[in-house]
């Protein structure tokens, strides 16, 4: 069983840490002899982190053609869902967070669905997330989705071989049927290295503000880095289809990984008013179909 969080912690090797001066919503983690921790230049394809400066700017011309593209989804009535996948303290809840920042509420949501009841247990396995498909000219944004089973679940053993089998199986059924009945599905995975994810959950545990996103079980994770891979790329190479292909994005810089799945996203349509120019591409430096990723 693993020892409480804080005993965990010290097991770490992570007392005398602290946050930097300038943490903004990116907390610069310092070690104990006052080095900033640079963990996040793991096979990493930059050396240096994207500009606050430059970051703000892209972030908010992208924001703008998100709101353009929502008045456009709302004219014509057309469903979008998006699944945010990714190890925890991958970037995913940051993400969500910038997409939704100037989005209406009213026809933009995020579903993060906590820990099936006695009578969701009994459901159809999918059945709990259709109630929270968009309708006509909404969107949905998936903190963790239905592939809960394909990583969570498979690695803690909180399903049955049986149960994960017939999940894999349908998936892709089930998604295609999303699809044909008009929904666009665009499925992120965020991709964080080891050493980063250790710095990120030093930080959580470091930084009063954020010891709510720490629970026993991220910390469980640690210990089946390997068990989660072997999951992700199964997961992946299973489900990545012609009709909704994997997204994987490299979040170490956070920042970076905010504003190109933005721009992929941004990019799969032709909405009113876009500014080409401004959209462009994602870089092929951080975003890479899923199924082209795997083994990195």
């Amino acid at each position: 069983m693993l020892e409480d969080v804080r005993a965990y912690i010290d097991r770490l090797g992570i007392d005398g840490h602290r946050i930097g001066e300038d943490h903004d919503d990116d907390p610069v983690l310092i070690d104990p002899v006052g080095r900033a921790v640079d963990t996040w230049r793991e096979n990493y394809p930059y050396d240096e982190r994207l500009s606050r400066e430059e970051y703000d700017e892209q972030k908010y011309l992208l924001q703008v053609e998100l709101l353009k593209f929502q008045a456009w989804a709302k004219a014509n009535g057309s469903q979008h869902v998006l699944v945010f996948e990714g190890r925890d303290a991958a970037g995913k809840g940051g993400t969500i967070k910038r997409f939704m920042e100037h989005l209406n509420p009213r026809y933009a949501r995020v579903v993060a669905l906590t820990k099936p009841n006695d009578r969701e247990e009994g459901q159809w396995y999918f059945q709990r997330y259709v109630q929270h498909l968009p309708t006509a000219g909404e969107m949905a944004l998936f903190d963790r989705s239905w592939y809960n089973r394909a990583v969570v679940e498979r690695v803690m053993s909180f399903c049955s071989t049986h149960e994960y089998e017939t999940f894999m199986r349908h998936v892709p059924y089930f998604e295609e049927m999303l699809v044909e009945s008009g929904i666009t599905l665009t499925k992120f995975w965020f991709s964080v290295t080891r050493s980063e994810q250790r710095t990120r959950f030093i930080i959580r545990q470091v930084d009063p503000v954020r010891q709510w996103k720490l629970s026993p079980m991220d910390l469980e994770s640690l210990d089946k880095w390997d068990a989660y891979t072997e999951a992700k790329e199964a997961m992946i190479r299973r489900t990545d289809t012609d009709v909704v292909p994997w997204t994987t994005v490299k979040s170490n810089d956070k920042k970076r990984a905010r504003i190109n799945a933005m721009r992929h996203f941004l990019a799969r349509f032709e909405y009113d008013g876009k500014d080409h120019e401004i959209v462009g591409q994602p870089d092929p430096l951080i975003v890479q179909r899923g199924i082209d990723a795997v083994g990195d």
